[in-house]
């Protein structure tokens, strides 16, 4: 018995031997990560890749508020600090802040106590919620691939109510998936659609902006040609919708751009995935395309500079000349050898709706090439400062001015 049991480990040895480099090689290879979608071969290499989210917010002691520069007469300070992932903000009807998050799951409602600020978790979990909006005592909240409502939220903080479903036919795609969120001056929500991908031909149901009822009737497109926009405001006199897009990546270390654009009007096609920054068309998908077929941006903002956030300013608090000027609060590079961005820029339109002048605001989360905060979106408090949220430092700013 001794020697047939050798035997046949003696024949399984040689079997795993002779057949173990074949099984191995038949084993299916594991696809690259999205965010390599698209990577040239000659940059296989590449040290470039996405800057990873902290384990969790900063303490306060953390935070270096004072490297953030504002011009003369403004003044920053931490506002809120603990709120992991910090995103999108919007105010309810009776002073609650609330912010999402993105990749924490969480939704966040913060009180303001005076000299502190409370921060409550009132809904955790959820899948990529990173759009919220308020309306008519509700919170409307934004996630891969449904949007969802808690009626009466600000009475029932320590206890939240149900999250009503609105639309849950959306796409489940998770590059891209996360939404920004926004009621138009129409009464309708608005909300984007990304691209599933880095860069390819995308299915009719992506790349785009698209609007619902409150009630998640009456589906319909806005823009198309649209690769991922996080972040649009409508303007407070023209009441156009401005919104700025995020462009592909591997193709340059200075292109393409990302932009601001006007959807002027329902149905536009803004150029997704033939031409880029409105002038250069894709190595792969612009072949027989002609960049002047799409609308062009009004603005190029930077290659890879990430912007989210538009809000125009109407608030008192700043100077005169601050009257609707556009906010554009960038996240930041990493497809790009020497980071930019980091910084929220100030857009100012000519009186034809042109880009007269386009400069920063707020900058100093990046030091050299060493970041230590993300600015993605702000927000107008009613005495008119301005809160701006940083995601990767889970904090919230206070910029007031002084006269």
């Amino acid at each position: 018995m001794l020697r047939i049991t050798l035997t046949l480990l003696v024949v399984a040895v040689t079997l795993v031997l002779a057949f173990g480099p074949f099984v191995q090689a038949q084993q299916p290879a594991q696809p690259p990560p999205t965010w390599k979608q698209g990577q040239p071969p000659s940059m296989a290499d590449s040290p470039l890749a996405p800057i990873a989210q902290p384990p969790g917010p900063k303490a306060p002691g953390e935070i270096p508020v004072d490297k953030i520069k504002v011009p003369p007469g403004f003044k920053v300070a931490l506002w809120a600090s603990g709120i992991n992932n910090a995103r999108v903000m919007t105010w309810g009807d009776k002073g609650t802040l609330f912010v999402s998050s993105r990749v924490a799951g969480n939704v966040y409602a913060v009180l303001d106590r005076g000299a502190t600020r409370e921060v409550k978790v009132i809904a955790k979990g959820l899948n990529l919620p990173n759009g919220v909006a308020f309306k008519n005592g509700t919170l409307y909240i934004a996630e891969v691939s449904r949007i969802t409502r808690m009626v009466g939220i600000e009475d029932k903080l320590d206890n939240p109510p149900a999250m009503e479903v609105v639309y849950d036919t959306l796409p489940k795609d998770l590059p891209h998936g996360w939404k920004y969120l926004a009621f138009g001056p129409d009464g309708k929500l608005y909300f984007n659609i990304g691209a599933p991908c880095n860069i390819c031909i995308p299915p009719d149901t992506h790349a785009n902006l698209s609007r619902v009822n409150a009630d998640g009737t009456g589906f319909e497109y806005v823009a198309h040609g649209v690769r991922n926009s996080v972040g649009f405001d409508w303007h407070p006199v023209s009441k156009e919708l401005y919104f700025t897009t995020h462009a592909r990546d591997w193709l340059g270390e200075d292109t393409p751009s990302d932009r601001l654009d006007i959807a002027s009007k329902k149905g536009l096609h803004f150029g997704y995935p033939h031409c880029h920054q409105g002038d250069i068309l894709d190595p792969e998908f612009g072949k027989g395309k002609n960049c002047n077929d799409y609308v062009k941006p009004i603005l190029k903002t930077g290659p890879h500079v990430a912007g989210n956030g538009i809000e125009f300013y109407t608030g008192s608090m700043f100077p005169s000349e601050y009257q609707n000027r556009a906010f554009l609060a960038q996240r930041g590079s990493w497809n790009r050898t020497q980071k930019i961005g980091f910084r929220v820029m100030m857009v100012t339109l000519d009186a034809k709706g042109g880009v007269a002048k386009y400069e920063p605001f707020a900058e100093g989360w990046l030091q050299g090439d060493q970041i230590w905060g993300r600015p993605v979106y702000t927000r107008q408090m009613k005495d008119g400062s301005l809160l701006i949220a940083d995601d990767y430092a889970g904090a919230i700013y206070r910029v007031t001015y002084q006269r």
